[in-house]
């Protein structure tokens, strides 16, 4: 696997909040290039990505993450 093997797309919503500009959600979607019989593994990674990315333990009490995957 290398980086021509993996995408992601990051979409943030942003709304007005008493006149400030706020994030209130992320959504990251992955295109992954991978063997069918990986798929489950990559399936299991992506069910506890957020709960390991600093990133999103940061930031998850206040704007809703959420992940989806793609195979290609």
């Amino acid at each position: 696997m290398g980086p021509e093997d993996i995408y992601g797309d990051v979409r943030g919503d942003v709304e007005l909040d008493d006149g400030v500009l706020v994030i209130k959600r992320i959504h990251v979607a992955y295109r992954l290039r991978v063997a069918e019989e990986h798929r489950a593994a990559a399936d299991r990674v992506l069910a506890v990505h957020a709960e390991k990315c600093p990133v999103a333990r940061s930031i998850g009490g206040s704007i809703a993450i959420t992940t989806g995957i793609e195979y290609f």
